[in-house]
């Protein structure tokens, strides 16, 4: 009996050490008390591990004196000592988690193992900010990418460079892909600005969004991804509990910034200094009724009292009156969840904003669901769908005089409504010549410009599990976008005098977008070799039908379809389209857990390209090496994490119309009124990408356990054959033909620096990125492009890309006011001249700045927490001509002026860098680098004070969690630039070439909102 007793000892002894000393029961949840679903727990040193559940719980059997390894996408990687403990409560932080994945493109990778260089967008960063559209929301995150507004109209075009300008007559816009679709992205409107089809997505849905930047990351795009790749991945749902949350916010915006103009009295007194100033000089007496003085006088009584009966001069501030009450507000309702076979996520939005601009206003509802079902073992299944409905009242071009912004130049003693009537001045009954510009404000109730838009972006999958590692997934994909622009103005706008009693105007659009990718993945290991393959083929058709009428004059302003006109004065229709069939191929290579390797090719064809170059070859290489893998890094307290990698590849560039290959025939009247038809393009069979070569030296660090992590990136671009309209022998029958001619390059730096500064309950992070792009023409040879005198930007040899050539301004002349130029260039010695023609024009600036960054700083102690995005872009000029030769222009016309205007020439005041006011004299309103101006600015784009009430509130009321916040955008902007904003490219002149052009442009709302989440 004792030796059976003594055995059963022995045997639960032995038990008790080879199978573990105790059982642990343990939470884990983020610092808000969140339960964090799926993250790893290990008994450190062994294989022993589980995962927590849709509550944070786990269970794990280890020795009293382990240690417990936790670990969880986007979370610092953290270690627990058991300590005898057998129940364990742990709080997980925010960090860098080399185990983070990655979308790359047709597949995934692991952070710590990628050779490329992408850059990251975390739902976190971009959820609950007042934009219209995703891409906004990416301003300042992300290194080497510059994203501009451009203006503060609701529902424009937003720019994204990445890596600079790639090319000078191609799009420089990055291929965006959504889902796996490669979406529609380009500007449908035909009346005003460019419009921005992203805003038809709803950034609370986006999971994330990856920049392929360098070649080996983005060269699986081949033949569309010289100005980079941007991936959205939308949210997706989990297997566990059924999660719902409402979002709810409201706020209201306002200009980020106004300029001041000249009031009643400032105006008389500069004008009637001007007014004697040009009759000085043409020799007439103020008496003389054909003297300026005279028509200024006249004119301030006209636009004072004139027609307007009982009105008085009064002091109009116009630039007010261009703004209005800009509130907006926004629903959000998600619910998403599963089980182990079938996962889902759905989501609606209502969004509703007015712009800071009188009648600017967007409204947008939108619905996703997103699927995924193991139908079994074998066979995966799902879809996306998301739809849009978007209504944008919009408003008519920069340059146009009925945009508000251009109210600013109307006389400040005009006033904006006729007391006798309460109509707008210059509305009949009133007398239409004043003021002495069109006032839009007759615009409000009789005219509109609406553009309705309805989006289906929508996939479907099937992933066949073929062998163990080996799958192969097919993809169908169809962008459907239908756009209807309805323009209307009626007889009181006088807008066209060809058309007295209205004009109506009616652009519809629709673009069907096909999309299918199918490849093969294969994942393997070798002992500590890891093998991943991919490859596999991508079908792309686009097309896009266009239908446009007109009519002129309709019977009384109640009509306003343009079946009532009682004339049809314009039509057409249009179709275009094009194909892309691509087959791509790539492999990842780990060796012994340090060395990578990664190769990809890409061969495309295109219907845009002549048929001896329709397909281009793509191919990429990159090695990296985890240096602190090594025995000699193994101990170092410092370096927690060290890699470098390089990379070299080639993509292309293809966005530059759909027939520019094809000789071309248009059918019209050919010969009093008979139909026929003529050529009207030259044919280029040889026509083919333009192509970018890409090198990449990188290196990626953590420092003193990942308190201070960062990666720092060389790069060079090359570009050639860049795609240009060049001339011919006009013995062809045609003047120009489009070509592969000429190189650009780019090359520059990139520094990322994440630090977490204090650990603890008071918690303290920042991340920095910035960069700097060196753009250069090498060669056109030859050619110089010109964007227009006016807006003075080329595209010349040996400069950057839309680079400032004009005469350089020289001040005043002391002795006369006379505005002075520069004649010559030669340094010491140089003359000037007060005769324009004389002037030698030069560079004087470009529009491309010498850095970009930006820096988000969070702190958060308990369930309170700040973060504070700033952004700043310097070392680039914008040009203000576009207002300066109206409204800074030392009173040359009746334009109301900027007050530095008052500084002018005097004998009085001869020191000054404003000339003599001289009314109808051009007196240094020339195109010159006087309105050239540093549009350097360091911008507070975004500060979010938000607090989560803990689970012990939450768990009285019956909720998962609830948060609330208080959101500013584009609070507070430091910089030198003398216009309204100095993130500025006027709408309806933009291009390539013409950068930071200024026209009255809307600057951008600052923004003021508080929300709530909800979570059930």
């Amino acid at each position: 009996m004792k030796q059976h007793l003594l055995a059963l000892m022995l045997m639960l002894f032995g038990a008790t050490v080879v199978f573990g000393q105790q059982n642990i029961s343990g939470r884990v949840s983020d610092r808000d008390g969140e339960p964090l679903i799926g993250a790893s727990i290990m008994v450190k040193g062994t294989t022993n591990g589980t995962v927590s559940d849709i509550d944070g719980k786990f269970k794990i059997s280890a020795p009293a004196d382990a240690t417990l390894v936790l670990s969880y996408t986007g979370f610092s990687t953290l270690e627990v000592p058991v300590n005898n403990q057998t129940d364990i409560t742990v709080t997980m932080q925010p960090g860098i988690d080399l185990t983070e994945v990655l979308v790359t493109g047709y597949g995934t990778a692991i952070k710590r193992d990628l050779t490329g260089n992408i850059s990251k967008i975390r739902t976190q960063d971009i959820k609950d900010m007042p934009v219209t559209s995703f891409d906004q929301a990416m301003q300042g995150k992300a290194a080497g990418v510059q994203i501009t507004a451009g203006n503060g109209k609701l529902g424009q075009a937003v720019q994204i460079r990445v890596r600079g300008q790639s090319s000078v007559s191609a799009s420089n816009e990055p291929l965006i892909v959504i889902d796996g679709i490669p979406a529609t992205t380009g500007d449908l409107g035909a009346f005003g600005g460019a419009t921005n089809p992203l805003s038809d997505i709803n950034p609370q849905d986006i999971e994330s969004i990856e920049i392929l930047k360098d070649a080996s990351a983005a060269a699986i795009y081949g033949a569309r991804a010289a100005n980079g790749v941007v991936l959205v991945t939308t949210k997706r749902g989990k297997s566990g509990r059924t999660n719902v949350s409402y979002g709810f916010q409201y706020g209201k915006s306002n200009p980020a910034r106004q300029l001041e103009f000249l009031n009643t009295e400032q105006y008389l007194r500069l004008y009637r200094q001007a007014a004697a100033n040009a009759d000085r000089i043409d020799g007439l007496e103020p008496t003389d009724p054909s003297s300026a003085s005279a028509y200024m006088e006249d004119f301030f009584v006209t636009q004072s009292l004139g027609t307007l009966g009982t009105a008085q001069a009064e002091d109009t501030n116009w630039g007010e009156l261009a703004y209005q009450d800009a509130p907006m507000q926004q629903h959000d309702l998600n619910i998403s969840g599963g089980n182990e076979k079938t996962t889902f996520y759905m989501s609606g939005q209502w969004f509703d904003q007015k712009g800071i601009l009188i009648g600017n206003a967007l409204n947008r509802i939108s619905g996703r669901i997103n699927l995924d079902h193991q139908a079994y073992k074998w066979l995966k299944v799902g879809f996306n769908m998301g739809l849009s409905r978007s209504f944008n009242e919009r408003i008519s071009g920069d340059r146009q005089f009925d945009n508000p912004m251009q109210m600013v130049a109307l006389p400040p003693m005009t006033p904006a409504t006729d007391p006798d009537t309460g109509l707008p001045v210059g509305t009949p009954p009133g007398d239409i010549s004043i003021p002495v510009y069109y006032n839009p404000l007759i615009n409000l109730g009789n005219a509109y410009y609406n553009t309705n838009t309805n989006r289906n972006l929508s996939s479907v999958y099937a992933q066949i599990s073929i062998l163990d590692g080996l799958s192969f997934r097919s993809e169908f994909a169809l962008d459907m976008l239908d756009q209807q622009e309805e323009l209307y103005y009626n007889s009181k706008t006088q807008r066209n005098f060809g058309a007295p009693q209205g004009i109506g105007q009616n652009l519809f659009t629709r673009v069907e977008n096909y999309n299918t990718n199918n490849y093969f993945t294969y994942n393997t290991g070798f002992g500590r070799t890891i093998l991943d393959l991919t490859a596999g083929m991508a079908y792309q058709q686009s097309q896009q039908k266009t239908n446009f009428t007109e009519g002129q004059d309709f019977p009384s302003d109640a009509y306003r379809m343009i079946a009532s006109a009682a004339r049809k004065t314009d039509g057409s229709s249009t179709e275009s389209n094009f194909r892309f069939l691509s087959y791509f191929a790539r492999a990842n290579v780990k060796l012994s857990d340090k060395y990578l390797l990664g190769v990809s090719v890409r061969t495309d064809g295109s219907s845009r390209f002549g048929n001896e170059s329709r397909y281009g070859f793509f191919p990429a290489a990159s090695l990296g090496w985890i240096v602190s893998e090594e025995g000699f890094l193994s101990n170092n307290k410092t370096i927690s994490f060290l890699k470098l990698r390089a990379s070299y590849g080639r993509t292309g560039n293809a966005e530059i119309g759909n027939f520019p290959q094809l000789g071309l025939f248009a059918g019209d009247a050919a010969y009093n009124g008979a139909p026929g038809q003529r050529p009207s393009q030259l044919a280029n069979p040889d026509l083919s990408w333009e192509t970018t070569d890409q090198f990449d030296a990188g290196i990626d660090f953590g420092l003193f356990k990942d308190r201070l992590t960062g990666e720092i990136d060389f790069y060079s671009k090359n570009t050639s054959g860049l795609l240009l309209n060049v001339n011919v022998p006009a013995t062809s029958g045609f003047t120009t033909q489009t070509r592969n001619i000429g190189q650009l390059t780019n090359r520059g730096i990139e520094v990322v620096l994440n630090t977490d500064v204090v650990r603890g309950d008071f918690r303290w992070k920042t991340s920095l990125n910035f960069a700097a792009n060196k753009n250069e023409i090498t060669d056109l040879q030859g050619q110089i492009i010109e964007a227009g005198l006016n807006v003075m930007s080329r595209a010349v040899e040996g400069q950057p890309l839309g680079t400032y050539f004009t005469a350089e301004y020289a001040g005043v002349d002391p002795a006369n006011g006379n505005a002075l130029w520069y004649k010559n260039a030669t340094e010491g010695n140089r003359e000037t001249t007060s005769t324009y023609s004389q002037a030698q024009r030069v560079v004087v600036g470009s529009p491309l700045p010498d850095w970009i960054g930006g820096v988000t700083n969070t702190f958060s102690y308990k369930g309170l927490e700040l973060s504070v995005l700033f952004s700043a872009v310097i070392g680039n000029e914008l040009n203000f001509y576009g207002v300066g030769r109206f409204s800074s222009a030392n009173a040359r016309f009746e334009d109301n002026q900027t007050v530095d205007q008052l500084a002018a020439w005097t004998p009085e005041n001869p020191n000054t860098n404003v000339p003599e006011a001289r009314l109808f004299f051009n007196n240094g309103a020339q195109p010159s680098s006087r309105f050239i101006q540093d549009g350097s600015f360091v911008r507070l784009r975004n500060a979010t004070l938000s607090y989560n009430f803990p689970k012990s509130i939450t768990s009285k009321i019956k909720i998962q969690n609830l948060r609330v916040y208080v959101t500013g955008q584009n609070l507070l902007t430091w910089t030198n630039y003398i216009g309204w904003d100095p993130e500025v490219n006027a709408d309806d002149i933009v291009t390539n070439i013409a950068q930071g052009y200024d026209f009255y442009t809307a600057p951008q709302p600052r923004t003021i909102l508080a929300g709530v989440n909800i979570g059930f």
